[in-house]
């Protein structure tokens, strides 16, 4: 099969389209034909070499975490069955023509594969920060990022829990924003006195999916810490004691939270933002668009 494979920690051009073996289901597995692999942050951080103890790829690496595509083969005991419509985590990497499906659901027919991979790691990232932060109906949250995959999502599910959403966003995203029924604020200097005007009562918490500045106003707004979380900024987290989420939940809650956003997705109560779609053979281009910071939603490989 058609792979994308790096043999080396480095830039995009590691990144090589080859023809490797195929995977096989194993016991309880299935093997997924793909239609759609998604592209995350953390694939460029896993190439760059930046994991190290947390993430070690094993020589040659396929990246991707997300998958959505067809059951072509099931191992004994698999719970789908070939011609199943799956979407989820992937074993061994989704960037290639076939991956063994992980932890996956069933793909509801009126989701595009598009979409149905937009919603594994942003609506899990998204929903388990906003548990840990423990806001409430009323409160206001103040969401840095807020037009990216992770971000967007995160905004639907704050306003649905009854939540007022300040959002930084570069100006090119804030009618998307306002879309989504959050307050835009630009990010960079002056970003203070911005997040004040646009909640003059106060910031209840926030939730940085940038990492791109703006925890140190943060704080400032907060008054300290408490209630501030992030995914992305590993420096401030450590200079400002500022809580970094990477992951957590058990296999089974991770999948009942799959299930529930995919079937919010299907009632139109959740809308997967993709910002661009890219052939296996760009998927060097496509991990330029995530490491630049700038996508506009979700980043989608289909090969």
């Amino acid at each position: 099969m058609r792979a994308v494979v790096f043999e080396e920690f480095g830039g995009p051009e590691v990144l090589k389209v080859q023809v490797v073996e195929e995977p096989h289901a194993g016991p309880g597995q299935v093997r997924i034909k793909v239609r759609a692999a998604g592209v995350n942050p953390i694939d460029f951080k896993v190439r760059r070499g930046w994991t190290k103890g947390f993430i070690d790829p094993v020589f040659p690496a396929v990246p991707g975490l997300e998958v959505a595509g067809v059951v072509d083969e099931a191992g004994d005991g698999a719970e789908f069955a070939v011609g199943d419509e799956v979407v989820g985590w992937s074993d061994g990497g989704a960037y290639a023509e076939y991956a063994i499906g992980g932890n996956v659901a069933r793909k509801p027919a009126g989701v595009s594969w598009e979409q149905a991979v937009g919603v594994p790691v942003a609506g899990e990232t998204a929903q388990r920060v906003l548990d840990l932060l423990g806001v409430k109906s009323g409160e206001t949250i103040l969401i840095h990022g807020a037009a990216g995959a992770v971000g967007s999502v995160a905004v639907q599910l704050a306003k649905a829990a009854g939540l007022t959403v300040v959002g930084t966003a570069s100006p090119a995203n804030h009618e998307y924003l306002r879309s989504l029924g959050a307050v835009p604020v630009e990010y960079g200097e002056g970003l203070l006195e911005r997040v004040r005007a646009a909640a003059p009562d106060g910031v209840d918490a926030v939730f940085d999916t940038a990492g791109k500045g703006g925890l140190k106003e943060s704080v400032e707004l907060r008054g300290g810490t408490e209630r501030i979380v992030t995914i992305a900024d590993y420096a401030a987290a450590g200079e400002l004691g500022v809580t970094m989420s990477g992951g957590g939940g058990t296999t089974e809650s991770i999948r009942s939270g799959l299930e529930a956003h995919l079937q919010a997705a299907t009632d139109g109560k959740l809308t997967p933002r993709i910002a661009q779609t890219f052939e296996l053979a760009d998927a060097a281009k496509a991990q330029e668009l995530s490491e630049s910071g700038h996508a506009r939603g979700k980043i989608v490989l289909k090969p």
